[in-house]
């Protein structure tokens, strides 16, 4: 990918120059956070951003298309609804979402189309609503918006477009929309701009001819992120292709390297919990790494069994420990064979982790003591992070960093080991393993704190358990902390929290009162600002496809992967 500074080279001079503009940066709930630069809100990743889409009818009905400008550095040359650019942090812009959207078409219908001041007086205007949707041009362009549909009617209207802007015109009715959507007559191998597919069918499709009767949408509709043709793109697709890619391989390696135990019983016990599925993120996550920075090879399959191993064994002793009967739909280890068992089949797994990486041919033997170092520290530190938790179940208080160290032991470590080693045994230079490894403690940080997040707005049928219990089983999260050193009044979440159990309505209630209190923006910030530590590694890393699997991973995460 070009460098930022370089974004530009080669572009129309005119088009580079409105890349200065600087665009309005909103929230999912289209809430004015900043502003940035349009360069900044479009280029890799991007920002998201305010937008408004203008559709002008006449009064037979027709509406004004316009082909996009070969010269637009975005999305160039495709057809698109009639004006369509974004408001900007000025001042009759930035106050009011749909106001300012409306006096930003205004702007450019005059930019863009040359209407007159007089013609733009005589249109009635009208906000439908707004949605949220992303879409990459390509691996440089993206577009990332709250878009605000409007909708212009007007009897008639001069139109002088800017052929800096826009390529080619067009008035269309009827069965002409139907062919442009379809892709039939004139419009076959025409390109329609996603977003104006998007629009037409959830706010205009179904009140065509009659727009003006077209009801008000309200909230933001979240579209997601959609392919050029509107289509949702599903999150993570290519993670989950390269993850099962290497999970085959991985599971060979931990069912082969568990059969080491001959002892019947507990060899059950040891394999039970891989018996119920599961990803295997940690277990293919040293060869990701791996192959974003060096050279892949048979032993990340050895490396990333051993970590999956023991991650394993760290959960068949948290079950014991928290007495907690099922796991991954399972019943835990403790339960379908016995407490004492669940200990010594834990035990077992920790040797087996260690001695596969010992005897493994791929390993060379320089980098085995860095391994064997590393996940070591791994364990030790995950222990006392859970002993960390055990202790605060029985504090009145836990204030936010003793929190934040507790989750770097229990969850950001065996991110970091995972990024770390998969690094050194691919032959990275020091500086780049150092740099994985900061990549992976964030992640893990970003990872364990929406968590915290999903166990309070999630629903229960997707979470596999009550929505909302970290707040009746009292556990000391980041949203709790911050909720009990809040002055607000919060009647319901304190009457929830670690109560055991209490009715639904009051366990709503919580979760408002927690909204309210900016407790859970507050978590959701600090998982957003690890996010962004994350993010902010991997640039350091030579673009191509395997980084982009780890971007994936760095943003897929925030939906949750167990």
């Amino acid at each position: 990918m070009t460098g930022q500074d370089g974004a530009l080279s080669g572009q129309d001079s005119s088009q580079a120059e409105m890349m200065s503009e600087m665009c309005i940066l909103v929230d999912s709930s289209d809430s004015r956070i900043g502003s940035d630069s349009k360069l900044n809100c479009h280029y890799a990743e991007g920002k998201l951003h305010r937008a408004f889409s203008v559709l002008l009818f006449d009064g037979d009905g027709k509406m004004l298309v316009q082909q996009r400008s070969h010269d637009k550095i975005t999305f160039p040359s495709i057809w698109a609804n009639s004006c369509c650019s974004h408001p900007l942090d000025i001042p009759s812009e930035n106050e009011h979402p749909s106001k300012g959207a409306i006096n930003a078409a205004k702007r450019k219908l005059s930019q863009e189309l040359g209407v007159s001041d007089i013609d733009i007086s005589n249109i009635e205007f009208r906000h439908l609503g707004s949605f949220l949707y992303e879409c990459r041009w390509d691996e440089d362009w993206v577009e990332r918006e709250v878009d605000h549909v409007i909708v212009g009617i007007t009897d008639s209207i001069d139109v002088n477009p800017n052929p800096n802007e826009i390529s080619d015109v067009r008035w269309i009715a009827g069965h002409e929309i139907d062919e442009m959507f379809s892709g039939s007559g004139i419009w076959e191998g025409e390109v329609i701009a996603p977003w104006f597919r998007l629009l037409w069918g959830e706010f205009i499709a179904d009140h065509y001819p009659n727009v003006d009767k077209a009801p008000i949408v309200e909230g933001v509709v979240n579209f997601g992120e959609v392919s050029m043709g509107g289509q949702a793109v599903i999150p993570g697709e290519k993670l989950m292709t390269a993850i099962g890619t290497h999970r085959e391989y991985v599971e060979s390696v931990i069912m082969g390297s568990l059969s080491k135990m001959k002892q019947e019983r507990l060899h059950g016990a040891m394999k039970h919990l891989f018996t119920g599925g599961g990803k295997r993120l940690r277990a293919t996550l040293p060869r990701l790494v791996g192959e974003a920075v060096g050279t892949a090879h048979e032993g990340h399959y050895t490396l990333g069994a051993s970590i999956e191993i023991i991650h394993n064994f760290t959960l068949v002793h948290d079950d014991l420990m928290d007495q907690d009967p099922i796991r991954r739909g399972l019943d835990a280890v403790h339960v379908a064979y016995d407490d004492s068992t669940a200990i010594n089949a834990g035990d077992a797994m920790l040797a087996v982790a260690f001695e596969i990486l010992a005897e493994s041919p791929h390993i060379e033997q320089d980098k085995l003591a860095f391994l064997v170092r590393s996940i070591g520290e791994m364990v030790r530190n995950v222990a006392s992070g859970q002993q960390e938790d055990i202790s605060f179940e029985t504090r009145e208080s836990v204030s936010e960093d003793e929190y934040i160290e507790m989750i770097k032991g229990k969850t950001s470590v065996m991110f970091e080991t995972c990024a770390g080693t998969g690094a050194i045994l691919a032959g990275a230079s020091d500086g780049v393993v150092d740099n994985m490894k900061n990549w992976g403690l964030n992640l893990g940080l970003c990872f364990q704190l929406m968590d915290d997040l999903i166990d309070i707005t999630g629903d229960t049928e997707t979470l596999g358990k009550p929505a909302g219990s970290d707040i009746v089983q009292g556990k000391k999260t980041l949203i709790a902390i911050h909720a009990l050193n809040c002055d607000d009044d919060m009647p319901a979440f304190t009457e929830a929290y670690g109560s055991g159990e209490c009715s639904e309505d009051t366990l709503s209630n919580a979760v408002k009162e927690l909204h309210d209190s900016g407790s859970i923006g507050y978590a959701k910030e600090r998982a957003m600002h690890h996010h962004s530590l994350a993010h902010q590694c991997l640039d350091n890393i030579e673009d191509g496809p395997a980084l982009d699997i780890l971007r994936e991973l760095t943003d897929f995460q925030l939906i949750r992967i167990n």
